[in-house]
């Protein structure tokens, strides 16, 4: 075997060697882009989870606004009846003197 066949062998271990090494790391890259497509796909599933509860809460808030908008309105009429019962009364007290 000449020197310059060595050479050439010991280069081929080499680039072999590198071709390896490459390919472990780009096999560890790829396990890597897997797991984080994964993690954002998870927490993209826990957004749109959180999103729906969250409008769950919003109707039943609205819900609930409407109600007491109701009874404010109710107990406003009741006020200006009661409020107009007394004028009625202290006006008829002074008039029927």
């Amino acid at each position: 075997m000449t020197d310059q066949e060595k050479i050439n062998e010991n280069l081929q271990r080499q680039i072999d060697a590198q071709t390896s090494r490459i390919d472990n790391v780009l096999t560890k890259v790829d396990t890597i882009i897997g797991e984080m497509r994964d993690r954002d796909n998870q927490r993209a599933a826990e957004i749109i989870e959180l999103r729906q509860k969250q409008e769950a809460d919003m109707k039943e808030i609205r819900l609930s606004i409407d109600g007491m908008g109701k009874h404010v309105r109710n107990l406003s009429v009741a006020t200006i009846i009661g409020v107009a019962t007394i004028a009625i009364t202290v006006i008829y007290s002074i008039l029927s003197r």
